[in-house]
């Protein structure tokens, strides 16, 4: 059986290169990439098909095949479109056809049995595609754009500055009709179909009531990186650490998601910073990639990244514990992991203070490892740790944030105990795959439609009357 995984914004290697670095390098790639392996394992061939991109600052993902492992399956393809330099994922609206296009000129004679899809350009892909040649497809929209307009507030009155930055009409477009014509819609939580998908913009074409429509599959961890075997260790980072350290055995609250402003940092920065009774228990962790010293060294992060972690370094800086806040420099999932198992010896504790998180890899990753786990109540943790495993935070609330971080560091032994069997039991990439596998078999079983006509990626109207009267 031959699946295609429709990534054109995915840019993957098998180093994981720039991975959490850069705003196109995040949690996706790493779903992808796992269930892609754990499919490849249950005997199906899979094709993740991506952009190719010759350019000399992104060397990673110049060849047209590449491969994760020796088996080779699954399979990175590349396919030429818009030129050959890197292009940030906004910019690759205007060029999906030419993406499917050649698509189609690269599988010509060969079989396709079914294509997953991934984001909203991933499943507009899919819809040309089976607009050409009938194929069924699933969707997994991750994260979709009415949730991220109305957390940007946007308004009839900026909808035109934003949306030339965000490409609101293209990708809100691009989403309803993948969730059309999908003959799947793959969320990661019940919580995401019927809060995600009912919103206005997509409540029309969504069915979110039709239950033969949609799959609850939750992402994964990868237990062979993410476990709590303190023998396997990347060496470098346990130095690093170490060296920081100094034989100190204090307790740590951990921060190591991207530099988003969405991820809400600067909230466990000033939790931090106005709590003495957090400072005595705890130091504060911030793990970044690529500058070990943020203080000096912050000009090489990109402007974006600045205006996120000025205002941390500022509200360090006014509180005066610089030396309770450690940073430390983490460039793979194996050193990431190794943090982990180091900070759970000390009794310590991770956090995601996200606004919203449509699911929420980080925190069993981190569960994984050992460390008890605070999150964002908002969004798919609340699943997640409905049974108790983690702790449930307001991440506008300065005082909860504190008082959730107390109760986790003063309960570690029970947190941590509980969401490790939380994690196996419940969230492993084999789990995955498996309910990847039951939508392909399904899928392959439907017959074959192609579509008269796809409408054009504008959802200018649509939008503009959900701003102006608050509903379709």
């Amino acid at each position: 059986m031959k699946v295609l995984f429709l990534n054109p914004q995915g840019n993957f290697d098998k180093n994981d290169s720039h991975l959490t670095e850069h705003p196109d390098f995040g949690g996706q790639l790493i779903y992808v990439k796992e269930v892609s392996k754990e499919l490849a394992n249950l005997n199906v061939s899979v094709d993740i098909v991506t952009r190719q991109i010759i350019d000399r600052d992104w060397p990673e993902f110049s060849k047209e095949l590449d491969y994760f492992d020796i088996n080779k399956n699954p399979t990175i393809v590349r396919i030429p479109f818009d030129g050959e330099k890197f292009l940030n994922k906004e910019q690759l609206w205007p060029y999906l056809k030419e993406y499917v296009d050649n698509i189609l000129s690269f599988y010509k004679g060969k079989n396709i049995d079914f294509i997953t899809t991934h984001y909203a350009d991933g499943g507009y892909s899919g819809v040309l595609l089976r607009s050409k040649l009938g194929l069924n497809f699933s969707f997994t929209g991750h994260s979709l754009g009415a949730q991220k307009m109305d957390k940007l507030n946007v308004s009839s009155k900026n909808f035109e500055d934003l949306d030339k930055e965000y490409h609101f009409s293209q990708r809100i477009m691009a989403e309803r009709l993948s969730m059309q014509y999908a003959s799947k819609i793959i969320v990661s939580t019940s919580m995401e179909r019927y809060e995600q998908y009912s919103h206005p913009l997509y409540a029309d074409v969504s069915e979110v009531a039709n239950d033969s429509k949609y799959k609850v599959i939750p992402p994964g961890v990868n237990t062979e990186i993410f476990n709590d075997d303190l023998t396997d260790l990347d060496q470098d980072t346990v130095a690093q650490i170490e060296n920081k350290l100094n034989k100190q055995q204090k307790p740590f609250i951990v921060l190591s998601s991207r530099l988003d402003a969405k991820k809400n940092h600067i909230a466990v920065v000033k939790a931090y910073a106005n709590s003495r009774d957090l400072q005595d228990k705890a130091n504060l962790g911030i793990f970044l990639r690529g500058i070990p010293d943020p203080f000096t060294d912050i000009q090489k992060l990109s402007e974006k990244e600045r205006s996120i972690l000025t205002p941390i370094l500022e509200e360090i800086e006014k509180a005066d514990i610089k030396d309770k806040v450690y940073f430390f420099d983490l460039k793979s999932q194996l050193a990431l992991a190794t943090a982990y198992k180091l900070f759970s010896k000390l009794k310590s504790v991770f956090v995601l203070p996200s606004f919203y998180e449509p699911f929420g890899l980080a925190p069993i990753e981190a569960g994984a490892c050992g460390l008890a786990v605070v999150a964002t109540k908002n969004g798919g943790p609340s699943e997640i740790f409905s049974d108790g495993s983690g702790v449930l935070i307001n991440p506008e609330d300065i005082q909860d944030i504190v008082e959730g971080l107390i109760k986790a560091l003063n309960n570690y032994d029970y947190f941590s105990k509980k969401v490790k069997k939380r994690v196996l039991e419940n969230y492993t990439w084999k789990s995955t795959a498996r309910g990847y596998l039951e939508v392909i078999e399904e899928g392959v079983k439907l017959p074959k439609k192609t579509l008269e006509k796809v409408p054009p990626l504008d959802a200018n109207e649509i939008i503009l009357d959900y701003l102006k009267n608050k509903k379709i």
